[in-house]
């Protein structure tokens, strides 16, 4: 299972100058503190928020997964 890149989340929605209220409101969520719930990882994002999230953030749905790159053995 791939875990969210949390940090990029926050930091793609920072660099786009998007407030918390303003990211609550595009993704359906009642008020800013409920939508930082998610991107602080108290809740998880489903499935089916990732098109929105992604078309929020102007940024693909594989942009939202942390790479899992194995170290080579030299």
């Amino acid at each position: 299972m791939q875990t969210l890149n949390l940090e990029f989340i926050k930091k793609r929605r920072q660099s786009l100058n998007l407030s918390l209220q303003e990211m609550a409101e595009k993704m359906g969520f009642k008020n800013a503190s409920t939508y930082l719930k998610y991107e602080n990882g108290t809740y998880s994002f489903k499935a089916d928020q990732l098109p929105l999230l992604s078309k929020t953030l102007q940024c693909r749905i594989t942009d939202f997964f942390k790479q899992n790159v194995a170290k080579t053995a030299i």
